[in-house]
């Protein structure tokens, strides 16, 4: 028995060095044997050599770490330790032929994988995440997604220990063993690489349910869940059977096995994984009922599920060729994901969130000391690169060409690109090129979206000549600077334009500029009057607009356009100017307001989206756009100061708004139009709340503890313990005796309490480390702590470095178990060069001690490394 050494530090991987592997793994037998101290992997690899490698002659490597190596065979030769080189990362066997077939032995332990990266213990069950380098944690194998194969595992587990025994594909037997033990046969007829591969094994309950396709296949549905919490699968079952019929009917796409099972599991570093055919999901992100979820909850369960189902074809038929191609999987289902929930919902409720979400969480990525195109160039740990950039911005782009070839031409293109690509390794040029090739269109200027990181700036000016009826638009497009990218080439975007009269009639509807050049005009004719230009409609590009409305064309613009993101694009600019400035809003400006809040043909949920002000982070980069530096608090106080001017300003249409609302609102209703009602009068009793504390904690205390409603519970809790009232020791007390044994639940009191702005945070976060409802080693646990608190410029942003080195402490204790969340909470010091001189300084000096640690994880090293050569 051989026990294989740690992993050396990983070099820089490069998407310039790709080359071809040498071997391909046609079939995979794996048989688990599961038992209390360990599990042994035996697998059997039919290999052939890669006719497309140059590498002629090379040794077959496969990748393995953190097992115990139990014995090698070649074509039933057992291989002697001279046949073979071990090391902490891979086996390499020295000689093999162009066919054979490959079968190793060797043990893990997932009880001790608290990483949660291969075969891992989630409680008292078995799972695996093998995306994106967890399989060879399991066994050796070459774990890339180029090499692609067909799987039969077999399972071995005691019955009463583990009497559910999953993998992909379809179950073709099963049965008793001796000593009480039993297996499960299962077998997966497509090919797919190995980070969709799954395993789980468990006690668990069970809802079934059935979907006929299209084609009239039956498909089997099941949804397993941990003991007792069968009740709370509803909601994800009902968008699970809405997202296969929305895919037959919008792409066309099919499901293809006889069933799909979702596994929802309480320890998972992300939200869900799209295994084939068998999805694992993180159990906050999948299960609740009305009164265990809030509605932002209900709303992305239906995403997630949808997201996941849809990554069945954009993601697992076809998927990616390295991981530099990420965004060809990921980027994609976003998009499909978003049209989905749109259709389900409000198409333009859901085009508000997905910009909102852009601005706030990938703009700042844009601009911080990690900043990377939505296809990196290189990378240390492919784990950081799951971002929003990859993802959201990822999304716009695909949205972008949408726009560009329209949607029957996008349609061509997704269905040339699958039929093209079905059961292979894509890259993001053969994705666009379908589309080109469907269309006609040239999109090779395009491809700059894919290389080019940052967020592009586009200056606008404009000329109306009323002799001629012309009206130009002068474009310019810059982008800035990014790490290793001083210089950028122009992009190609579309740029959605609408023309308003000064009434804010629409005068030409849609037009769609195609900006290709660092400079151009647009002249658009026959147009009968000076308009006010409503640029960037629908956000049709991922950039930021600078063009100089005056106060009064904003407020046209916020009462009148019909293209829903510039009306409340207008509103956040107005927002955002007030606040900077510290002022008073005009009574101009909150008559607008008024307007939209009483706006009788507005959807609440867009109302409530409208009347928000942007948050701390987008306010930060308005003053870096404006080449000034951040101090959190100051930014905080300053909105603090325009929520309460609204709010006094508005008071009696606010509690007019809300108690409408509340009476004819059923507290139990989650479909999405009584989540943008109870969203606008939960918002409606935020802004009372800075007028009239005394009026409103009362009625905050009581939807705590009398409503069956989640939402209006954390709303209320929230608005509480933010105030620092009385009734909110109390409320926190109440709350955690009802609910101390839901922990998604009680992540949710971890949060109110890790986000309350106020001096003082910072104890009560370090209290909470040690209160039962806590747990370092369960990521949800500390992203409800540490990663709400990291988002405080209250506590994070103190000014004396406390929060800080908080979380420093918590990435160096985090580091050692799970280097994957702990990278998430060194990300908040990237943008360290934002900030005023002294915070400056105390997080330049965190960043250093955090470099120092000998034994730091590639994970969060990268990190570190790179914010800190913001520094050179």
């Amino acid at each position: 028995m051989q026990k294989t050494p740690p992993p050396a530090a990983q070099a820089e991987t490069r998407l310039a060095d790709y080359t071809p592997p040498a071997f391909l793994v046609d079939d995979v037998a794996l048989d688990f044997d599961i038992n209390d101290a360990h599990t042994r992997v035996a697998s059997r690899l039919t290999i052939r050599r890669n006719p497309e490698s140059a590498a002629k002659d090379a040794p077959l490597v496969l990748d393995g770490q953190g097992q115990e190596l139990l014995g090698v065979t070649v074509d039933g030769k057992k291989l002697s330790p001279g046949d073979y080189t071990l090391t902490g990362q891979a086996l390499t066997i020295h000689a093999v032929p162009e066919h054979a077939v490959v079968a190793i032995e060797s043990t893990n332990d997932p009880a001790a994988n608290t990483a949660l990266s291969g075969l891992y213990a989630a409680g008292p069950m078995l799972c695996t995440q093998c995306e994106s380098e967890g399989f060879r944690r399991i066994t050796y194998f070459p774990d890339r997604p180029d090499v692609q194969s067909r799987y039969r595992v077999t399972i071995h587990a005691a019955r009463d220990r583990y009497p559910v025994l999953l993998a992909n594909g379809n179950l073709i037997a099963a049965g008793e063993e001796d000593g009480g033990r039993h297996y499960a046969v299962w077998e997966d007829p497509f090919r797919k690489p190995c980070y969709l591969f799954a395993l789980v094994a468990g006690r668990l309950d069970k809802v079934a349910d059935r979907f006929v396709t299209r084609s009239g296949r039956e498909v089997l549905l099941e949804i397993y869940t941990e003991p007792g919490r069968s009740s709370e699968t509803g909601f994800a079952m009902a968008a699970l059977k809405k997202a296969m019929r929305w895919d037959e009917e919008r792409f066309g796409r099919e499901y293809d096995l006889d069933r799909f099972m979702i596994v929802a599991v309480s320890f998972f570093n992300f939200g869900a994984m799209e295994n084939k055919g068998l999805n694992i999901f993180n159990d906050a992100r999948v299960l609740g009922r009305a009164d265990t979820a809030t509605d932002a909850d209900i709303a992305f369960f239906e995403r997630v599920v949808g997201h996941e189902y849809f990554h069945n074809w954009s993601g697992n038929r076809v998927t990616c060729r390295d991981w530099f191609q990420i965004t060809l999987k990921e980027g994609l289902t976003v998009f499909r994901e978003q049209e989905f929930v749109g259709d389900m919902n409000s198409p333009s409720q859901e085009r508000l969130r997905a910009v909102a979400t852009l601005r706030r969480a990938q703009f700042p990525e844009d601009a911080g000391a990690m900043a990377h195109p939505i296809r990196p160039a290189s990378y240390q740990a492919v784990e950081n690169f799951y971002t929003a950039t990859v993802y959201n911005k990822g999304s716009e782009v695909i949205r972008m060409i949408q726009t560009l070839v329209g949607r029957d031409g996008f349609r061509k293109g997704l269905d040339l690109y699958f039929e093209r690509h079905d059961g292979h390794s894509a890259t993001c040029e053969d994705f666009v090129r379908a589309m080109e090739d469907a269309n006609g269109a040239d999109l090779g200027q395009f491809m700059r979206w894919y290389a080019q990181a940052g967020t592009p700036v586009l200056h606008v000016t404009s000329r109306y000549d009323a002799a001629s009826r012309e009206y130009a638009l002068d474009v310019r497009q810059s982008c800035p600077p990014t790490p290793g990218q001083p210089t950028k080439e122009p992009f190609h975007m579309p740029l959605c334009v609408g023309l308003l009269d000064a009434q804010g009639n629409d005068m030409t509807g849609d037009l769609v500029l195609e900006v290709t050049q660092a400079r151009e005009t647009f002249v658009i004719r026959e147009v009968a009057q000076k308009p006010i230009p409503s640029l960037l409609r629908g956000f049709s590009a991922p950039v930021r607009l600078e063009y100089a409305y005056d106060d009064s064309e904003l407020l046209v613009l916020l009462a009148r356009d019909s293209d829903g993101c510039n009306r409340w694009d207008a509103g956040q600019k107005l927002f955002t100017k007030y606040a900077l400035a510290g002022e008073d809003l005009p009574a101009a400006f909150l008559a607008a307001l008024r307007a939209v809040l009483l706006d009788k043909d507005m959807e609440a949920g867009a109302k409530a989206m409208t009347l928000t002000l942007p948050g701390e982070e987008e306010l930060g980069l308005a003053l870096i756009a404006r080449g000034e530096q951040i101090d959190p608090v100051a930014v905080y106080e300053k909105r603090r100061k325009v929520v309460t001017s609204l709010a006094v300003a508005l008071a009696d249409d606010l509690w007019t708004t809300y108690r409408d609302i509340a009476a004819g609102l059923d507290e139990e209703a989650s479909d999405g139009e009584s989540r943008g009602r109870r969203s606008l009068k939960n918002l409606c009793l935020a802004y009372l709340h800075r007028a009239e504390p005394e009026k409103v904690a009362p009625l905050a205390a009581a939807a705590v503890s009398g409503t069956r409603n989640m939402t209006d519970k954390i709303a209320g809790l929230t608005l509480l313990v933010d105030g620092d009232s009385p009734l909110a020791a109390p409320a926190l007390e109440a709350f955690a005796a009802t609910f101390a044994a839901s922990p998604a639940i009680m992540d949710k009191w971890l949060g109110v309490q890790a986000a309350q702005r106020r001096p003082g945070v910072l104890e009560k976060v370090e209290g909470l480390t040690g209160h039962p409802a806590f747990s370092l080693g369960n990521p949800n646990r500390v992203a409800a702590l540490v990663g709400v608190f990291a988002a405080n410029p209250y506590g994070f942003h103190a000014p004396d470095g406390s929060g800080y080195r908080f979380v420093l402490d918590v990435v160096e204790r985090l580091d050692r178990l799970n280097p994957q969340a702990a990278a998430r909470y060194a990300k908040p010091f990237l943008r360290w060069r934002d900030f005023d001189a002294g915070r400056q300084q105390r997080m330049r000096e965190t960043l250093q001690r955090l470099a120092a640690v000998e034994t730091l994880s590639v994970n969060v090293r990268e990190v570190v490394s790179k914010a800190l050569a913001a520094d050179q």
